[in-house]
């Protein structure tokens, strides 16, 4: 599956969770989220990708320069909308291109780091970002939707899913 494909896959869980979740609960504080919401996991997750989608013309990516949109986390549609032009910009961009990454992790300083880096591993990136929020967004659920059925494979990585399939079909796991 190219990196594309595999983007699309986790938006595509994502989507699913998001069309099902009632709009009251997607906006609710989770107590065990540090109150955050549903809706704030998913903005943040969806964020990384627009900041890379909307600074893919200029190579220059800053994840923290990313807006922090309220629409997104306060309205399940605008989050499903976001998802659908995430997978338009993706399905027109699929070749690799060199990129820079901006990061500041200084608490007291803001000098900037400029890492070269290209399209493909910041999609990379993404996916491992996103599957991380999903982990995060599945335990809210299961407080504050319980009746949404998660996709199986919902914020766990690929490689983990392989590693559980290979133990179930090892001749040695008795």
């Amino acid at each position: 599956m190219k990196l594309a494909e595999a983007c699309k896959d986790v938006l595509e869980q994502l989507a699913v969770v998001v069309r099902e979740i009632d709009q009251e609960d997607f906006v609710k504080p989770v107590d065990l989220l540090n109150n955050s919401t549903i809706g704030q996991h998913v903005r943040h997750t969806l964020e990384f990708f627009i900041c890379l989608k909307e600074n893919f013309s200029t190579g220059v990516v800053n994840y923290d320069g990313r807006n922090h949109d309220q629409i997104i986390e306060s309205d399940k549609f605008a989050a499903l909308g976001v998802i659908y032009d995430i997978n338009t910009f993706l399905d027109t961009h699929q070749q690799d291109t060199p990129l820079h990454l901006v990061v500041n992790y200084d608490l007291s300083h803001d000098g900037i780091e400029n890492i070269s880096t290209n399209y493909f591993r910041e999609l990379s990136y993404n996916i491992e970002h996103a599957i991380h929020h999903m982990a995060i967004i599945k335990i809210g659920l299961k407080i504050a939707a319980p009746y949404v059925s998660i996709p199986s494979h919902f914020g766990v990585a690929v490689s983990t899913i392989k590693f559980q399939r290979a133990q179930i079909q090892s001749p040695d796991n008795t």
